[in-house]
């Protein structure tokens, strides 16, 4: 979902995933796929930029947006549990 403010100055929600198009006329018009347009104030890469963000937000799923440590620490401990002859304890 992405938020998108209309001409009067309200905001709107809109389902990332039902955009078809985004075209700049004179305002910013979003088509969506079963043919609803909707006029917006928002400018057309701002939409854009918007539409990304969610859809990475997205592709990175839910544990994705928790910190987790860094790996150096964790491959340094897998190396010092290795035998010279390369096999893991």
């Amino acid at each position: 979902m992405i938020y998108v403010t209309r001409l009067d100055g309200s905001q709107l929600v809109v389902n990332a995933d039902l955009i078809e198009t985004v075209e700049h006329t004179a305002d910013t018009v979003i088509t969506l796929l079963d043919g609803k347009k909707l006029v917006v104030k928002t400018l057309v890469h701002e939409v854009v930029d918007r539409i990304v963000e969610y859809r990475q937000t997205i592709a990175r799923g839910p544990m994705r947006q928790v910190d987790t440590p860094p790996l150096g620490p964790a491959a340094a401990a897998i190396q010092a549990n290795q035998h010279p002859n390369n096999e893991v304890r």
